[in-house]
Formats: C-alpha cells, structure tokens, sequence
C-alpha cells in the first residue's frame, strides 16, 4: 500500500513499510523513512507507484482550469474528493485526486484551506481584489526590470531622480526604486553611491558627501526663513579706541578685535573687542530658536554654513570702517614686566579702524621682523606691543601646565589652509606659533579664562572647557569635556576656559555673552537675572546638543579636507610624496594634510620622513593606497622618548580647522589633541584607508 501525505506543508508519496496504532513507518522514493501520522494521510492507492503518482499529479494540477473549478466549488466547504468528483465527472483516481490536492493548495488566492483536505471557495470580490493585486506586482515588476535596464545603461530612470538622497541615505526598501537600484548593483557589482555618481544621480563625490550630511544634519535645506532683524542699540558708549581685527582673508564673520592705548611710559592698556550679537539676541526668541538649531557655523574648504542669517552676521560683523557693538575686555598692563594690573569688562560701541589679515601679513609680521622692528604693515606698533605680551602670556600658561604635570606644547607643527576656486583647491601649509596666530589664540585664551572667572565670581553658570582635574572617567583619560561650572583646563594651562570669544559662530559664545553681559549690567544681583540661572535643566541641554552638532561638524570636514587632499592629488599629478610617520602604520603627507594607514609597514620611528607611492585612491569613500618605497631621514633617540601625550598632539593637529576659523582655532587645536585621542586611535574617525 502506499500513502500520498501532508509533511511540513509539502505533498509526498511513499510506500507502507508498518503501521503501529495511529502511525505509518514509510519509505520515500529517496530510501528516507519517514513517520506519518493517520491524521496527515490524504490518499492511499495502490497503483501507480509514488514516484509516478507525484509526477501524473504534478500534470494533473498544472492541467486545471482554477477559474472553472472555482466556479464548481459553489460557495460552501468541501473536501477534495467531493470537488473531484464534480470536476472531473467522475470518483477521481489516485493521480487525478493527488493533482486536484495539489492545486486547490497552490491557488491561495481561489481557495481558502480549512482543514487537512478541506477547502473553501475565495468570495467574488476577494478573489478580483487578489487578482488585480497580482496583475499589479507584474506591472510593477516590469517597470522594475525597466529600471535595472536604465541603470545598468548608466541613465537614471525619470521617478529615481527625486527620490536620489531618500534612496541613498534613508531608504524604503519595500519601494520599488529601492529595489530597482539594489538589482542594479547586484547585477553591477557595485554600491549605491557609485550607481548614482555612474547614472547622474550624483554630480561628484563632493556632491555625495556634501548631500550626505545635509540630509542628515540639514533636512530642511540651509536657507533660513524670513526673520526680523534687531536695529543696533543705540545707547552704547563708544569706545575711545581704533580697533583692528586678524582673520584670513576669507573670514566674513569677524567677532574679534584688538585694540592698544599707552597711558604712560610704563603703564599698556590693551582691548580685546568680542562683536556682541547678545545684544540683539533674546533667549527663545526666533533669531535664538535658529542659532541653537545650528549650535556652530559649518565650515568645509570653499564653503561654510553659517550658525545665524547672513544679514545679522553683517549688522554684528566687526567690519572696518563701522561702529559695532561690542563686549570688551580692558588689560591695563605694566611694560617693564608685563604683569596685569587690572581687567574691566565694559558693554560698548567699537569703531573698527582695520581688519587685517594673515594673508597679507603673515610674511611681514615675523618674530625676526617683530624682534628688529623691521617690514611696514598696518597698526605695526600695536601688534609690536601685543606680541611682547602674548609671549609672556604663552610662558605663564606653559609654566601652569607644567605645575599639572603635563609636558610643555610643541609649537613646530604645521597646519594647513585651504582654498578652493571654480573645484581648483590649494592646499597652504602654516606654521603653527606664527606671530599673529599666537597673538589671537593667546589674548583669546586669556580673555576666555577672565571671562569664565568673571561668571563664577559672579555665581552664574556659564558653558566651560575642562580637562583633567581628577581621577576617574574623563579626567583620568585627559578628555575635554564641556560642564556648567569653572573647573581647570590643564592642557591649556588655565584655571578656567569658557568659550565667550565666537558669539557669532558658536553657540554656547552667544550663551555665555549673555551670562557675562548680565553681570556687567547687574553686578551682584546676576543671579537673579541672568538668562540661564545655576543647575537650569536647559543648559545642560544645549551643551548636550552643542557636543553632538560640533562633532558631527567636525567629522564632516573632516571629511571633506581628505577628500580635497584626494582632488589635489589628481589635479597636482602627484603619485610619488614624501610623508612623515604619525604613529605605528599611520603617516601624514608632508605636502598636505591627508593620513594614511599602510597595513604591514616596517616600524619606524614617530617623526621618520618616508618616500611613498601613490597607487590609487577612491574621492568617494575616501581611501587611499599606497606602497612604501623608500626611508628618507631617522630620528633620534631623544624623539622615541616622547611621552604619548605629545604624540596625541601631533596626530591630531594635522587635521587644521578652515582657514576661516582663524587663528583662535590654535587655542582648540591643544584641546583636540588630548581630547580626541581615541579618534586617532580609531582609523574611521579620520578616514583612514
């Protein structure tokens, strides 16, 4: 005897070997035995023989017309055999009643199962609804194999071309585009990205990076809604003073100033003048809801995004020939030994007299033409005096940083600029510690220790830079991290740090401008005023926000130096360089700031000068190979014994911010270094190949 049976939702045939109460032992065509309950038995028959049942009843259903045996299936249950009976005008046999089984369970959509051999007619309606449902998958199947076509012709389909960021960076992979563009790549052996970039999908990979991070950072697009502006205060003292700012020649948003007045022979007061937009700005208002939107300005080489509207950027900037309001800070000084004899905070208008920059000056404005009194430039014996300080003010820091038990910084590294016009980059090596770097990242450091004093003393909370100062978690690690309250920063050598000196480009600036303009306007009863009173829940909102934008800032330009590094290789036609090693199998380009990991190379000192060969490298993902060919200069012992701090500091500060940055950015370079160490550690956080 032989049992044509249901097993784990499959149909099979077999022959009887023993029955033992309510079980069968049989044998499959393939020799397996298989136990079969008496409940999962649909036929027995004698002949044919199960392999040819299988195959008569595989005709059988393939034979049947579901329409008509749809329309003689009635509307009530039935079991097979009856239905068979009526279908085929007689009792089927065994091969006819097996393909009958066979087909009323594969046409789900005409018969609905109800039991072990038991079916239901679907309804009218039902059946044309899943009907019209499969006519549709068809249609859109053909549309698809449609799409695949095109893309593998290099053309984006039509409906693809609105939906080509969706598709990339947040897709709906039930859509038939998504589907289309996966088939694609398979059949391509390629990824998304680059089947846009080869379709036109995308215009270059700079389009591809850029378009990643606005998608994810700047859903909404850049553009900022229509806002009014605030009128200028017009109650402000102004300033008895000609200030003069340095930036690079790029810099549009000018929020710092210097200015210098001799009192007598011995006696300096020297102004560091911050653009006030606090003065403008309500905490929660609309212009405030915009900048907290942002946290910082976005800058990328040849670009930026700003924190807040152009326009307002343009009433605030410290912009020459103008009267701007201002925060300012008063260092009355003693020339004989530079000590500082008194601060004083004022809120005021500043008549801006010059803005400077590197650009013009960095070859005038040397230590050997500052130490000889030589070259001719603009405000020559005022930045004279202000760099006598900020070389006394650079050893009071170092000697603070020393009592923390922290080498001295290392001041011979280079940074590096970059500039791009009509997609042609330059990329401009700069020697960090130049006399105009340290003139604004020193009075800056200064004026941000003072000012973050000022709040404390004051008893208002205000948005610090912290390093070190403990023996667990951050502190333990070196990290910088942000906090509510004064607390030392010990890699820059300060007792406090509160970032106040940017209000145009960075956030939490505007907010402490607010917390220290309440204290020169209130005094002792600060507190009682101050926009952001102690342990407010929404400052330690903002810093949180704050981290999270700023890194993700600075991990997109990141970004987008590498890959201009990348674009300079091709449009210089460099393939043999000269690098230096970093750290173990990371080396940096002496000629550029671009890192690269060389898996398997000899060790070598940190600081060895090597000869590579560029092979090839990829703008898109940001990669690059290369083969060591040649060793070109060793090192001493002297640099093997550097401790790891330093080399931190020299990893990380090849990474330069933009130019437009300024030269401020030397006072958060120290700050990366430590802080950051683990991101040099891991390779993707620099895009390393």
């Amino acid at each position: 005897m032989n049992l044509f049976f249901e097993e784990s939702g499959d149909f099979k045939a077999g022959s009887v070997l023993s029955q033992a109460g309510e079980a069968y032992q049989v044998e499959l065509a393939s020799g397996k035995r298989s136990k079969v309950r008496v409940k999962d038995v649909l036929l027995q028959f004698t002949s044919p023989d199960p392999i040819a049942l299988i195959e008569q009843a595989k005709q059988t259903a393939a034979d049947i017309d579901l329409e008509f045996l749809w329309e003689v299936a009635g509307e009530d249950e039935f079991g097979f055999a009856e239905l068979g009976a009526e279908y085929f005008g007689h009792a089927p046999q065994a091969a006819e009643a097996a393909g009958l089984i066979l087909a009323l369970h594969t046409a789900p959509i005409y018969f609905y199962k109800k039991g072990r051999g038991r079916y239901k007619a679907a309804p009218e309606a039902s059946l044309k609804a899943a009907q019209a449902g499969i006519e549709k998958k068809k249609q859109l199947a053909v549309i698809q194999a449609a799409y695949v076509e095109e893309l593998k012709q290099h053309r984006l389909p039509e409906p693809m071309k609105a939906l080509v960021l969706q598709l990339l960076f947040k897709p709906d992979k039930n859509s038939l585009e998504y589907k289309a563009m996966a088939e694609a790549c398979d059949a391509m052996q390629t990824n998304p990205a680059r089947l846009m970039l080869q379709s036109g999908g995308l215009v270059s990979a700079k389009d591809f990076h850029l378009s990643k991070f606005l998608f994810e950072n700047f859903p909404k697009g850049v553009a900022f809604p229509a806002v009014a502006i605030p009128a200028l205060p017009t109650n402000l003292p102004v300033a008895d003073v000609q200030a003069f700012s340095i930036d690079d020649v790029t810099t549009t948003e000018i929020d710092d100033a210097f200015s210098v007045v001799q009192l007598d022979d011995n006696k300096l007061r020297i102004g560091i003048h911050i653009a006030a937009p606090a003065l403008g700005i309500k905490r929660n208002d609309a212009l405030d809801m915009l900048a907290r939107a942002r946290m910082s300005t976005v800058y990328m080489p040849g670009d930026k995004i700003t924190m807040m509207p152009d326009e307002l950027v343009e009433a605030y900037t410290l912009g020459a020939g103008q009267t701007r309001p201002a925060l300012s800070l008063y260092v009355t000084l003693n020339t004989e030994d530079w000590t500082v004899l008194a601060t004083e905070t004022k809120v005021e208008a500043i008549p801006m007299a010059s803005n400077l920059r590197h650009n013009d000056l960095d070859a005038l404005v040397t230590e050997e033409n500052l130490a000889n009194d030589a070259g001719e430039y603009p405000h020559k014996a005022e930045i004279a005096q202000i760099w006598k300080w900020a070389q006394v003010l650079e050893q009071g820091r170092m000697a603070k940083r020393e009592s923390f038990g922290l080498k001295p910084e290392q001041t011979n590294r280079v940074d590096f600029n970059f500039y791009v016009d009509d997609d042609v980059v330059s990329v401009v090596r700069r020697k960090r510690g130049a006399p105009l770097d340290k003139i604004v990242a020193e009075l800056m450091i200064f004026a941000n220790s003072t000012w973050g004093k000022f709040m404390a003393d004051h008893g208002i909370p205000g948005i610090y830079r912290a390093q070190g100062g403990g023996s667990g978690g951050w502190a333990a690690k070196m990290q910088v991290r942000m906090v509510t309250h004064a607390a030392p920063h010990q890699g820059l050598g300060v007792d406090q740090y509160a970032w106040s000196t940017s209000p145009l480009r960075r956030y939490t600036d505007l907010v402490n401008q607010w917390q220290i303009i309440a204290c020169v306007e209130h005094g002792v009863t600060a507190p009682l005023v101050a926009p952001f009173k102690p342990k407010d829940a929404d400052l330690f909102a903002i810093v949180s926000g704050f981290e999270a934008a700023y890194s993700a800032y600075a991990d997109f330009q990141n970004n987008m130096e590498r890959y201009w590094c990348l674009r300079w290789l091709g449009q210089e036609n460099v393939r043999q360089v000269e690098a230096v090693v970093l750290k173990d199998e990371v080396l940096r380009l002496v000629d550029i700031p671009l890192i690269i990991r060389l898996p398997g190379m000899p060790q070598m000192a940190r600081g060895a000068q090597v000869k590579l060969d560029i092979l090839r490298w990829d703008e898109l993902d940001l990669s690059v190979e290369a083969r060591l060919l040649e060793m070109l200069t060793t090192v001493t012992d002297e640099d093997l014994e550097e401790p790891e701090e330093d080399a931190a500091v020299d990893e990380i500060a090849v990474i330069a911010p933009d130019a437009e940055a300024g030269p401020e950015v030397a006072a958060d370079v120290v700050e990366y270094a430590l802080s950051d160490i683990e991101k040099i550690e891991a390779s993707g956080e620099l895009g390393l190949a």
